[in-house]
């Protein structure tokens, strides 16, 4: 069965290396991904995607329907870039070019070669016939690098749920070079107010507390904190300092329990530097969605991790087996402060089942000279329509691809 698949997708990885191409040469840096999502949206039109719409918060998502209403697959990669310093690069950011079986630009590994192979994906699905007894949901979502997953909420808040579709599955197409991916730590960005009327009070209670904190920087615990210099501000209530701090979240961690342990332990360590207040509160911003639409982002990505034996993550290793595919399964590492994938918004607050299946290198992610190879973005489109048919797709024994 999935050698028809195989067979019919050479036109489809063709396509999908263009478009990662074409995604590449249109800057799409977060909160201004509008020239993309227009772009994503136009191929799954020209694909025959069943529906294709546009929602209020950027997002481009198509939709196959299935021969029922479920069970539901989301693929989901984000269009967005983060910032880059072009005199640091050696090629062309936005130039789209190929070398020796990469395909450069700035974000070709994260996530613009993900979604290309999400979009050729449905469109081989489509193209080979074979039946589908659920629905398939492509989604090129905003706001996942300078947003915290803004879009993703969205998505699965309003833009599904008018679609009347519930996905109960997600796969994530970053970066894990064909690895089969199932979760990642998190990180959390807060900031410590340490007030009071007294000036040297305040000041001496703010650097008890980095002293406390600033071991991160030199620890081998991967989850300890790690505080900056305190800033000091004369309010017209009294003296004030602002400690910002962050920290690693282990996928057992409790964000809410983390910040008040910091809220106990910070307490503890002014006792008796006078009359002081601590307060500690996950940092905040407000963002501006290219649409025009303004939301408050919170520092914080959560910890996650998909059940290696799930039926999700079982269904999809044997499905890539049946396929003649190979793909460790693994977790994001995340080498850079601030990192993080749109699992965290999918499996903690939607409790919904996600892996991450994806052609580029994590090491990719964020660097200089950033590339996709072009050999794995081909294997992603037929592995990941291998992974979506084994979960929603209708068994068929006996066909071949003459047949059909």
């Amino acid at each position: 069965m999935y050698d028809l698949l195989n067979s019919r997708n050479e036109w489809n990885a063709k396509r999908a290396i263009d478009l990662a191409a074409k995604l590449i040469r249109v800057a799409s840096p977060s909160l201004s991904e509008g020239s993309v999502a227009r772009v994503a949206a136009e191929e799954m039109k020209e694909l025959g995607y069943d529906k294709v719409v546009q929602d209020t918060a950027g997002n481009a998502v198509g939709v196959l329907f299935g021969r029922s209403d479920g069970p539901t697959v989301l693929l989901n990669s984000h269009m967005d870039t983060v910032d880059c310093n072009q005199d640091q690069w050696t090629c062309n950011p936005y130039g789209g070019e190929t070398h020796k079986g990469r395909l450069y630009g700035l974000g070709a590994a994260d996530c613009k070669g993900g979604l290309a192979a999400h979009i050729h994906a449905g469109s081989l699905l489509k193209r080979s016939l074979l039946p589908l007894r659920g629905n398939l949901i492509v989604a090129a979502t905003v706001a996942e690098e300078n947003g915290r997953s803004l879009g993703v909420r969205a998505l699965l808040e309003q833009t599904l749920a008018d679609l009347e579709l519930q996905p109960d599955y997600a796969i994530l197409g970053e970066p894990t070079g064909l690895g089969l991916y199932y979760g990642h730590d998190g990180w959390m960005d807060v900031t410590i107010r340490v007030h009071g009327i007294n000036p040297f009070h305040v000041d001496q209670a703010a650097e008890r507390i980095t002293r406390g904190l600033g071991n991160g920087r030199t620890t081998s615990d991967r989850y300890a904190w790690v505080a900056r210099e305190p800033r000091y501000y004369d309010r017209p209530s009294g003296h004030e300092a602002c400690i910002q701090a962050e920290r690693r979240l282990a996928a057992s961690d409790s964000a809410r329990e983390v910040m008040g342990q910091l809220q106990h332990e910070a307490e503890l360590v002014v006792n008796g530097s006078g009359s002081v207040a601590v307060e500690v509160a996950v940092c905040e911003e407000s963002q501006k969605l290219y649409t025009g639409k303004t939301v408050a982002v919170r520092q914080l990505v959560n910890a996650w991790a998909t059940d290696p034996f799930s039926p999700l993550v079982e269904r999809a290793r044997q499905a890539l087996a049946a396929g003649q595919c190979c793909a460790q399964p693994g977790k994001w590492e995340l080498g850079r402060s601030g990192m993080g994938t749109a699992g965290g918004v999918m499996v903690k607050e939607f409790d919904l089942p996600t892996i991450g299946y994806g052609p580029g290198d994590e090491a990719q992610a964020h660097a200089v000279d950033e590339y996709v190879d072009t050999g794995k973005l081909a294997q992603a489109v037929y592995g990941t329509a291998v992974i979506v048919h084994g979960l929603i797709g209708v068994p068929v024994f006996g066909w071949t691809s003459d047949e059909i």
